[in-house]
């Protein structure tokens, strides 16, 4: 008797009924840039990614969610102006990412909207948290005084319509506060989408440089995760499932896959990951070099991402990958 792997592979029909995992556009979240210009704004440390002005989210959201992308998540690029050390825009009811909820539940009732729950955006200091300095002068993010603002940050966003609300701060107890504290208001039915195993990860760079939101001083090591911890990431999962969590989050996804395979483990909660700015621009900048066919390595890496355990992705690739998978 021969043992033949090959068999399983000799046509693709066969491929096909034995392969162990299938990408959709369903399982796509396509994270969108949004701000206060009437003018649509390609952002150079991302090609082919975009600041939406209202008119230009809407029909970008739309033609995603055409192609079978069920979800989109706003990052909002908040003026100078508007950013104070205690990031009082974040739950202001008529600010950008309020009118932007309302503008795609008006267009799209069918779509789900995520947002993101953080402070970076609008805090001066360019942290998810209030920034204050010790006697020694040293720079302390305030994690109780934090997650009192986020709470407002996410009630205001829960008014406006967003079905999901997930905080990307990596306070302490921030899962149990925000569900207190939405469902003392009556928004029960609204999800949480936790950013659980969040690294300090390099890979951010792109990102940061799209909103404008670096800090101004210091780095976000003392909040974000260490990239060289596992354990710690199952820790932070279990707390947020405790705490009351619909869904967590692994960030970054491709230099991460270990921890997604992790944490597929030991939750029954569903699993995000986010292939984040520098993870894109990596395949990008090969592609644009002729190095790398863009579609074939976006969507094996997507692939791989899925297969470590992931339930959903948060890509910048979505709304391409949904038109790729559907030729």
């Amino acid at each position: 008797m021969h043992i033949r792997p090959r068999r399983n592979r000799r046509t693709p029909a066969i491929r096909s009924l034995v392969r162990e995992n299938v990408l959709s556009p369903a399982d796509f979240i396509l994270p969108l840039f949004l701000h206060e210009d009437s003018v649509d704004t390609p952002i150079a440390s991302m090609p082919g990614v975009s600041r939406w002005s209202l008119e230009g989210l809407v029909k970008e959201a739309g033609e995603a969610h055409a192609l079978g992308v069920p979800a989109v998540v706003l990052f909002p690029k908040i003026e100078e102006s508007l950013k104070t050390p205690l990031a009082e825009e974040c739950h202001n009811d008529d600010g950008l990412v309020p009118r932007a909820i309302r503008a795609l539940k008006a267009a799209y009732p069918t779509l789900c909207i995520i947002t993101d729950v953080a402070l970076d955006p609008y805090n001066s200091d360019g942290h998810d948290g209030v920034v204050m300095r010790d006697e020694r002068g040293d720079l302390q993010i305030l994690n109780d005084e934090t997650v009192e603002i986020l709470c407002q940050q996410a009630l205001c966003h829960a008014r406006a319509g967003a079905d999901i609300v997930s905080p990307s701060d990596m306070m302490d107890g921030r899962v149990a506060a925000l569900r207190s504290a939405l469902d003392a208001e009556g928004f029960d039915q609204l999800s949480i989408l936790s950013y659980s195993a969040k690294y300090a990860s390099a890979y951010y760079g792109p990102f940061r440089g799209a909103l404008d939101s670096a800090p101004k001083e210091g780095d976000k090591k003392t909040y974000q995760m260490d990239p060289g911890n596992a354990r710690e990431a199952v820790r932070e999962v279990m707390l947020d499932e405790a705490e009351g969590a619909d869904m967590v989050m692994v960030k970054p996804a491709g230099p991460y896959l270990d921890i997604i395979a992790r944490i597929r483990e030991c939750t029954t909660l569903p699993v995000a990951a986010y292939q984040v700015s520098g993870e894109y621009l990596m395949i990008e900048s090969a592609a644009a070099a002729g190095w790398v066919d863009a579609k074939a390595v976006a969507l094996e890496s997507l692939m791989g991402i899925k297969r470590a355990g992931a339930d959903m992705i948060l890509t910048y690739y979505a709304k391409r990958a949904a038109g790729w998978l559907r030729e």
